[in-house]
């Protein structure tokens, strides 16, 4: 993909998720256009100053009322922008828009954690098999999820 015709869907939970793409900034500054979905949280809204950002609804792990809500504000975001590539580390508010995204073209890749060596997290194994190209960050974790790339660490 020419990442300098391309526009970037980058949703993910504040903290350390956040962080992880922001460490990809090599990759995602390239692109033509790009946007970010996160918690409408000090640490987050600090960081993506000057960013397009849209929020969306925490807490979201295990939280059913607030997945079905990300999951509407994915379809109502998604269809406006049209992302070529959905880019994400989790947590949970990737899933709703991943599994839209693909519904709508865009192509997806996953990032699993830093800190998950030897078992998958809930929203990997969740998204392990949807995502376009998924990415690990260790050897060992190349044994937890089928058709994982290792690409070696983000930090």
């Amino acid at each position: 993909m020419d990442l300098s015709k391309a526009k970037i869907c980058i949703p993910s939970s504040s903290g350390g998720h956040l962080t992880h793409m922001w460490l990809l900034r090599s990759v995602w500054e390239r692109a033509a256009d790009r946007f970010w979905v996160t918690f409408d949280k000090e640490d987050a809204n600090s960081l993506l100053e000057g960013e397009r950002v849209y929020h969306c609804h925490y807490p979201t792990n295990r939280n059913i009322p607030n997945l079905l809500k990300n999951t509407v504000l994915a379809w109502k975001v998604l269809r406006k922008e049209r992302p070529d590539l959905i880019i994400s580390s989790g947590a949970a508010v990737a899933v709703p828009f991943f599994l839209i995204g693909k519904m709508l073209g865009s192509k997806c890749v996953y990032v699993e954690v830093f800190d998950r060596v030897d078992k998958p997290t809930m929203t990997g194994r969740m998204l392990n098999g949807v995502a376009d190209l998924f990415v690990v960050q260790w050897p060992e974790q190349l044994g937890v999820y089928k058709s994982a790339v290792d690409l070696g660490s983000i930090f």
